[in-house]
């Protein structure tokens, strides 16, 4: 089972999303309080496992509806992703990966991890 880890940052707190081997496989914004951020990470179990997938690293790609994974590539060439709920507004976002398979992966362990995660809270 994964782990939603809530800490504090420098301006507010924020949570990682660990996959069963402890590894961050997606990081939220900073939050204005801890309830905020509860409510993020509920917005992540709830739209993580339905949202659709819009690769963005292919020519004239297709226009996904919200919620969904956009995959991208960054400025350094890397695959990155972030998770949009259905407002379309970016709640998690992925480190970077060097293959577009390895980003699908982290998409993958998002869908995977995000629904039955404890939510444990390091402030």
């Amino acid at each position: 089972m994964g782990k939603f880890i809530i800490k504090q940052a420098k301006s507010g707190p924020m949570f990682n999303l660990k996959a069963r081997n402890g590894e961050i496989i997606g990081t939220s914004e900073i939050y204005s309080s801890v309830d905020a951020c509860k409510n993020g990470i509920a917005s992540v179990q709830k739209n993580a496992p339905i949202a659709g997938l819009e690769d963005q690293t292919k020519e004239n790609f297709d226009k996904v509806p919200n919620p969904k994974f956009e995959l991208y590539k960054d400025k350094a060439g890397e695959f990155r992703f972030r998770l949009k709920a259905g407002n379309g507004e970016v709640i998690l976002t992925g480190e970077s990966y060097v293959s577009k398979d390895g980003c699908k992966n982290g998409i993958a362990s998002i869908r995977k991890n995000a629904v039955d995660s404890v939510i444990v809270e390091e402030l």
